[in-house]
């Protein structure tokens, strides 16, 4: 029988899939209600579904990133870290970044409670 992925896996890779089609909606049933998430551009986090579609909203509306999982590393309960290959372009497509970034997830009652942006450790960017 061939190793099914992680529940989380397959949770996170939908996640990924609809922010990059810019699809809130399907994203944001993949959170708590209480979700927080990064400003990564900003600084601090915003909290909760509606904070995140106004924050996503605003960043759409500056630049156009893409974010494509790499790897997936369980980590203690409840904890994955994303190796992830993210490519943000300005408005008229210009590359402002290329870069391996980590994506640390907690996961509650199989729902994503809260996201951190990690650097990677070094042994996870290395080729």
């Amino acid at each position: 029988m061939p190793n099914q992925p992680a529940p989380e896996t397959e949770l996170l890779r939908a996640a990924y899939a609809a922010f990059n089609r810019r699809d809130i909606d399907a994203a944001l049933v993949l959170m708590t209600p209480d979700v927080e998430w990064p400003r990564a551009f900003k600084g601090g986090f915003v909290q909760g579904p509606e904070a995140i579609r106004a924050y996503w909203t605003e960043q759409w509306g500056e630049i156009n990133p893409h974010v494509e999982p790499v790897a997936f590393h369980q980590e203690d309960a409840g904890r994955v870290l994303v190796e992830v290959h993210q490519v943000v372009r300005d408005l008229v497509g210009t590359v402002l970044a290329d870069e391996q970034v980590g994506h640390r997830f907690t996961i509650e009652q199989g729902l994503i409670r809260r996201m951190e942006v990690n650097p990677l450790p070094l042994s996870a960017d290395q080729p």
